[in-house]
């Protein structure tokens, strides 16, 4: 063989080569079967290049070998079966490819039926979801692929967050894949005042997969009560198994009784998929999303104003928080993930821009006047930023400052709202929100709760947490306001409508050894019933230690 033949067919598989052979193979036999007097004409008529002419001479025909007109219906077939098995062509665009690895059998089901139901009935959901996926869908079927496992995967951020990545449930749920914060440290997802990653795309797309996985091997490989136990925990799905075996009923996901969510939660996908699959028969157009990369990941090597940073990238803030929306605050966490997330065709001039700056510039500095007073603590929230990152920058060991002394504080090149989705500005949006009633500020007093704010206010403690861009378990802070809106037509309310008549203070005490809610009530001249309605006791013993919350009148008290 020629050594021109020899690079060239390394570049090409065994069923191409099959395929090329068995065409020439065909244009031969057409030639064979002219006369002799067209033959020679035919031949010298149609050149061949190097390749072909090469191929052609390393299998001649010999005279025994010749090909017959009735033996070309044989060879059409073998190479109409060559054809069928060679690999698919490159997909269009990404959602093609998804499609193409779909692997998910979808049984007839009621709920099943629901879901696509519901999904037909609000198209614009779907259209949204396109949209949001956009960004992100190639590298999630990359990783998808880099582990084998079904590409209706890819629909899962559909399904929890509707890919959206700063998405954050009343469970405290964040990010396009729904951790929750004890499953997302599992999982090595970093959460802390400056940065999220529950909410960082790259990082917990693969930790989410990760978890998948490993769901997916504990129950045997059955994908559909993995993805229930994503949902609610693998314990739950391992106790409705249970309960099933001990009836001797079927143990698969759709025989189980489990928690509502989870029993909408695997049709809602397979819902989707279906939709996807068959999206022209469904009459959802979908949005070309090139099957390629659309981000790549920076190393910055340490911390970075975002709003320089954006700057630098050539990118509105808004697009630079979304392709980054682990980040917190004004900046990078000084600590890391020391890493940016942009748009491909920007990296190399962010690169360029970023080696140019010196390393001071990267951050914008005050120099701050100590007074009296001041603690690292406050001065750190008065300027965006950490008391710890402060100390590390002054190289303090403790806390101790002295009046008068200066401190070096990094701070935001802009003003703060410029920020736009760093955590307090997505709060602040979220509270700004019109809404239907009379809008009130509260701030939050020492021993305050969700609970007891909504409930002197007449609201429910979910709506309240949902005002203010919360989880109805995420804790309060004195001195934090919080937004309530209330029926216009009621009269405020504050929480001393919750108090006996004549009270004027409230107080907290902390129970000693041997007191007790009678022993408590009498001595601050109050009922055990308010005693546990303040609180919330549903029994009738109380903890040393424990601190409770008492309105009383002064006027009676003999303290």
């Amino acid at each position: 063989m020629s050594k021109s033949l020899n690079s060239s067919a390394t570049l090409l598989s065994k069923p191409y080569l099959l395929a090329m052979n068995l065409i020439f193979t065909c244009l031969l036999a057409a030639c064979q079967s002219l006369p002799n007097v067209a033959e020679e004409s035919a031949l010298t008529e149609v050149p061949l290049d190097n390749l072909s002419t090469e191929t052609v001479q390393i299998q001649p025909l010999t005279g025994s070998e010749k090909v017959i007109p009735e033996s070309m219906p044989d060879l059409a077939e073998q190479l109409s079966e060559v054809v069928a098995s060679l690999p698919d062509p490159t997909p269009a665009h990404a959602w093609d490819r998804m499609r193409q690895n779909f692997a998910l059998t979808i049984p007839s089901n009621s709920r099943i039926g629901k879901e696509l139901s519901w999904y037909q009935k609000h198209p614009k959901y779907l259209q949204r979801i396109q949209e949001r996926a956009a960004p992100f869908l190639f590298f999630i079927l990359e990783e998808i692929d880099k582990r084998d496992i079904p590409a209706e995967i890819a629909l899962l951020p559909a399904v929890e967050s509707a890919f959206q990545p700063f998405a954050y449930s009343p469970g405290r749920a964040a990010g396009i894949w729904q951790f929750i914060p004890s499953t997302g440290r599992y999982f090595g997802l970093k959460q802390n005042w400056w940065y999220d990653g529950r909410r960082d795309v790259v990082s917990s797309t693969r930790a989410a997969l990760d978890y998948l996985q490993r769901l997916n091997k504990q129950f045997d490989g059955d994908w559909e009560l993995a993805l229930a136990a994503y949902n609610s925990g693998a314990g739950t799905v391992r106790s409705a198994i249970k309960r099933n075996r001990k009836k001797a009923k079927p143990t698969d996901y759709w025989s189980l009784k489990l928690p509502d969510e989870t029993s909408a939660y695997v049709p809602r996908l397979l819902a989707l998929a279906k939709i996807f699959k068959d999206a022209e028969a469904y009459g959802m157009p979908l949005d070309p999303i090139a099957d390629e990369a659309y981000f790549a990941t920076v190393d910055i090597k340490s911390q970075l104003d975002l709003a320089l940073a954006a700057e630098m990238a050539e990118l509105p803030i808004q697009e630079l928080y979304l392709l980054n929306a682990g980040f917190n605050r004004w900046a990078t966490d000084p600590d890391g993930p020391h890493k940016l997330t942009l748009p491909l065709d920007r990296v190399e001039p962010f690169k360029q821009k970023l080696a140019a700056l010196p390393q001071e510039k990267r951050l914008t500095w005050k120099r701050y006047k100590i007074k009296s007073g001041d603690s690292l603590s406050v001065i750190a929230s008065r300027h965006g930023t950490t008391a710890k990152l402060i100390r590390q920058v002054n190289k303090l060991r403790g806390n101790k400052i002295r009046a008068g002394k200066h401190l070096l504080i990094p701070v935001s090149s802009k003003k703060i709202d410029h920020y736009v989705y760093a955590q307090e500005q997505r709060k602040a949006a979220i509270q700004n929100r019109s809404r239907n009633g009379v809008k009130k500020h509260y701030r939050v007093q020492s021993g305050d709760s969700l609970w007891t704010i909504a409930r002197a206010h007449n609201v429910s403690y979910k709506k309240l947490a949902a005002w203010n861009g919360m989880a109805p378990g995420d804790p309060l802070k004195t001195g934090q306001t919080l937004v309530i809106w209330t029926a216009r037509s009621q009269t405020s309310t504050s929480l001393l409508d919750l108090q006996p008549s004549g009270t004027q203070s409230r107080l907290h005490y902390k129970v000693r050894r041997g007191d007790s809610l009678s022993r408590i009530a009498q001595r601050f001249k109050v009922s055990v019933a308010d005693l546990k309605r303040w609180n919330t006791i549903k029994g009738k013993y109380l903890q040393p230690g424990q601190r409770i919350k008492l309105y009383v009148d002064v006027t009676e008290q003999t303290l």
